[in-house]
């Protein structure tokens, strides 16, 4: 928890020091996403933490990586079960705002993602022997569009919804 504390201040330092005056996606851009997952894989109701980077490698089109962890409790009385699914993949987006807005701070994109996910599962009433997780650990596959808008010209807010590590991604969105 410190780490990403610390991840963050450095960030919002890096991005109070960037002298970027347009938050349109632009080639060369170094966008950071960090925020909380809501909604759990496979149609939990978890919650969870993850950050995404991506670098600008053409006006429109930008790569780069996601790392999530989310987490959810299945129960009833007499029954607890938990699941832990950690999510690290590749993913790219296609910034197809810059086509149709004329708001520089709103950057619209869309994308896919391609990696691996740890899965485990933890059943302390015993009754894992009866009952399977159902969930392996294995590739992952996942699709998102989102949005960010920038309240000033290097940091902002961003939302992210789709097939990913969790259906609904919010939180804070910095560039350099």
């Amino acid at each position: 928890m410190k780490k990403t504390l610390f991840m963050l201040v450095v960030a919002a330092l890096f991005s109070a020091a960037s002298e970027k005056a347009f938050a349109q996606f632009e080639k060369g851009d170094k966008l950071l996403n960090a925020g909380i997952n809501l909604g759990g894989t496979y149609g939990g109701g978890g919650v969870g933490v993850g950050a995404s980077f991506e670098g600008g490698v053409h006006d429109f089109i930008s790569v780069g990586g996601q790392a999530d962890f989310t987490t959810w409790n299945y129960g009833w009385v007499g029954y607890k079960w938990r699941y832990n699914f950690f999510t690290i993949a590749a993913r790219g987006s296609y910034h197809y705002g810059k086509h149709f807005l004329k708001l520089d701070n709103l950057d619209l994109y869309a994308g896919p993602s391609l990696g691996y996910r740890i899965s485990s599962f933890s059943d302390p009433d015993g009754w894992s022997g009866v009952y399977n997780d159902g969930y392996g650990s294995g590739v992952f596959f996942g699709v998102f569009a989102g949005a960010r808008y920038y309240f000033k010209p290097n940091m902002g807010v961003f939302a992210e919804v789709g097939y990913n590590a969790s259906p609904v991604k919010a939180g804070i969105a910095f560039k350099f």
